[in-house]
């Protein structure tokens, strides 16, 4: 036995094989939509189109997105004539008329309603298990840009109003899950987003997502203040002297979606509710959050 045939049947993974022979680096099935910018944008082709995998539709409010995704469900379902299309729908806009404008079989999509990243990540897992490679299934999400998290929910049933940091987490786990399946399996999956402007001189788009939870108390030369009530042109306390705030924010501007929350307790009992990403001075050096340890001393403003 050479050593090519003992390492292939060394291993446990199913599919393995040798990379000229791997069905997973097989020429892909181009989904050519009606409209060239369309297939360009997939592809950089007239002629090419929507590949496999996941695919993201971000844009500002009104921008066609859920149409241009149901062109590439039509194409989808107009080159594989025994073909599915999953769609999972949070905003509720779509109609059955709206469909047939576009000349979709609406007798071949199933519509999934769902209230929660979670219950999409749920229902979503659970059907591409039961997919084979040779099924033809397309799947669109409209949208993951207004999904709430299981958490906004449940608070908002209780009557709690506090920021959840849970959202941007569940999104990328569902990524993560999602894609192998899609891509082994020949399935495009396109998802619709949204962006928005953030605040500035010179704004820029991105898509919705700080770095202290609203409620936190900032120190000022007038006293703490909570960090939503900021406006530009006010002075904060920091290690330099008083420094002027140049911009403020909302949950609508952050560049994440909604990111992961850490609490910080420092020795003294007192505690901060801050993003991954926000920075602590640690021994001279910025450390993010998500990088802190319980051993290391952070250099605070005295009050």
């Amino acid at each position: 036995m050479s050593l090519l045939d003992k390492m292939l049947k060394s291993g446990s993974i199913k599919g393995t094989a040798v990379l000229s022979k791997s069905n997973f680096f097989n020429q892909k099935e181009v989904i050519s939509t009606e409209l060239p910018i369309l297939n360009i944008a997939f592809s950089g082709s007239l002629n090419g189109g929507l590949l496999p995998g996941l695919t993201i539709v971000a844009g500002a409010s009104k921008s066609f997105k859920t149409m241009l995704s149901l062109y590439c469900m039509k194409a989808y379902l107009e080159k594989y004539p025994d073909g599915v299309a999953l769609l999972y729908d949070s905003e509720f806009g779509i109609t059955p008329e709206y469909l047939k404008s576009f000349n979709i079989d609406i007798d071949r999509v199933i519509h999934i309603p769902i209230e929660d990243v979670e219950k999409l990540k749920f229902d979503i897992v659970n059907r591409l298990s039961d997919i084979e490679k040779k099924d033809n299934v397309f799947i669109m999400i409209d949208s993951v840009g207004n999904l709430a998290s299981k958490k906004e929910v449940e608070d908002a049933e209780n009557e709690k109003s506090v920021a959840d940091m849970s959202r941007a987490k569940s999104l990328k786990s569902l990524f993560r899950i999602i894609t192998p399946h899609l891509t082994t399996k020949n399935i495009p999956c396109v998802a619709v987003n949204h962006v928005y402007q953030e605040i500035g001189l010179y704004p820029k788009a991105i898509v919705s997502g700080g770095c202290v939870v609203a409620g936190t108390e900032i120190q000022t030369p007038e006293g703490l203040k909570k960090v939503e009530d900021f406006s530009v042109g006010e002075y904060v306390n920091t290690l330099s002297g008083p420094q002027i705030v140049t911009h403020t924010w909302n949950p609508d501007t952050l560049e994440e979606g909604t990111p992961e929350c850490y609490e910080i307790t420092f020795e003294d009992g007192h505690t901060v509710t801050v993003s991954d990403r926000h920075k602590f001075l640690i021994n001279g050096k910025w450390v993010e959050a998500k990088d802190l340890t319980t051993e290391m001393v952070c250099t605070v403003l005295e009050t």
